[in-house]
């Protein structure tokens, strides 16, 4: 396996030591050489979303990986990926070195670290104000990602960064859902400086094209205000995000989807299970909801007969940061918890009667079912565990969705990552190991 001799070598290289520590490469430019100018600085941001969806190493490999290896979507094919099948396992069987959590660790600091960097920096050095913002704004994005993810698979997280000259690490952690309000205060800071300052045309033909700033920022404070049950700010910052634009990770033949080029091409890693996807009795899709195929593609002439399809079906593929019924689905959630059933329902019903077309959906994606009943709001919440599931389908969000929703221990192999070995070994305040 030699791509993941390339993995273990590159995350022990970003993940020597803990959190707070200097991330700088001894052989790269100086620290105040690599944050001196606005184009320096643009090109630590644009490495944001390289860390973020690159190679097996990024985020969008470990996350994906992760959420759906934990959540019964997906089965290790090659039990030699010992880390993915670890994972696969769950429970006590997920180790401390284990080569993914450790990864996802490792680069959720490493991008929390360098977008610090430019946010403390851009007032300095960039004296233009639009192309200020843009950099402001599109640091925080990828800072408020990783500090997500982080509250999405550890039970506690470091509540800062810490310095990088520290000596010892002394970072203290907060429990997740303070992890989420972190993430929000930093959505909120960027929202508030592009609002008064759009970012110029400059700044933007020097990011890759595929983000939508202002509505990433809007939809990922609805997701994160979400997890941490603040349901008003949730459903107002939905409100504002426009549902027929994409927002998305693009990638080409030299820069490849990575889920594509090492799992879904080579089948020698993990591949989905069925057209269940990972559901239990009761809750799995209606056989003519048309997200499964879109996700699923069938084979009947070979085997595995079930593999992935969606956005992990070339090298090329888009991968969407957000999905506008992601957003409807937030909207569905926040009016249910607060036992506004009748809205609830109408917001659930936008995205379950919803054609896979153009005019409904940017990414062609719907189930075109028709409306479902809820009288109550233990029956509205459910479908609308449901339908995230299936409309969100390896999308990174199951684990904190099944333990939101207060689903059965036994539908998911985990509820929290153990911490790495890199933090434990550094950090005297890394809090015990949950029992699961």
């Amino acid at each position: 396996m030699t791509r993941y001799k390339y993995l273990l070598a590159a995350v022990l290289f970003i993940s020597i030591i803990a959190c707070k520590k200097d991330y700088q490469d001894p052989s790269g430019p100086s620290q105040e050489q690599a944050y001196s100018t606005p184009q320096a600085l643009t090109n630590v941001a644009v490495g944001l979303q390289a860390w973020y969806a690159r190679e097996r190493t990024g985020l969008l490999y470990t996350v994906v990986t992760s959420g759906s290896l934990l959540n019964g979507e997906t089965y290790v094919t090659n039990p030699g990926n010992t880390d993915e099948a670890q994972i696969g396992t769950g429970g006590n069987a997920i180790l401390n070195n284990n080569v993914i959590v450790t990864g996802m660790w490792a680069v959720t600091n490493k991008m929390a670290f360098e977008a610090d960097n430019i946010l403390s920096r851009t007032d300095k050095v960039v004296s233009d104000k639009s192309y200020a913002s843009g950099l402001v704004a599109y640091a925080s994005i990828f800072k408020a990602i990783a500090l997500g993810v982080q509250a999405g698979f550890w039970e506690q997280v470091p509540d800062t960064i810490g310095k990088p000259d520290s000596v010892r690490n002394d970072v203290k952690f907060i429990p997740a859902k303070q992890g989420y309000a972190r993430a929000v205060a930093v959505l909120d800071n960027a929202i508030n400086v592009i609002t008064a300052t759009p970012p110029s045309n400059a700044f933007l033909t020097n990011v890759p094209r595929g983000i939508n700033i202002l509505n990433t920022l809007y939809a990922l404070k609805a997701r994160y205000a979400l997890y941490m049950a603040d349901y008003a700010t949730s459903l107002a910052a939905a409100n504002k995000v426009d549902l027929t634009v994409k927002s998305t990770l693009d990638f080409t033949e030299q820069i490849t989807n990575p889920i594509f080029f090492l799992v879904a091409s080579t089948n020698n890693i993990y591949q989905v299970v069925d057209s269940a996807m990972g559901l239990p009795v009761g809750l799995q899709p209606d056989l003519t909801d048309k997200r499964v195929p879109f996700y699923i593609k069938t084979q009947t002439d070979k085997k595995p007969r079930f593999v992935m399809n969606g956005f992990y079906n070339s090298n090329t593929a888009s991968v969407p940061v957000y999905l506008p019924g992601e957003i409807t689905l937030i909207k569905a959630e926040c009016y249910a918890r607060q036992n506004n059933i009748a809205q609830g329902l109408a917001e659930l019903n936008k995205v379950v009667t919803k054609k896979p077309v153009q005019s409904e959906d940017p990414f062609l994606l719907g189930a075109d079912l028709p409306p479902v009943v809820a009288a109550t709001q233990p029956e509205l919440l459910t479908q609308i565990y449901k339908h995230r599931r299936i409309e969100l389908f390896m999308g990174g969000q199951e684990l904190e969705d099944s333990r939101r929703f207060g689903r059965p221990v036994a539908e998911r192999k985990r509820n929290y990552f153990p911490y790495p070995f890199v933090e434990r070994n550094d950090n005297p305040n890394t809090p015990p190991d949950p029992a699961f």
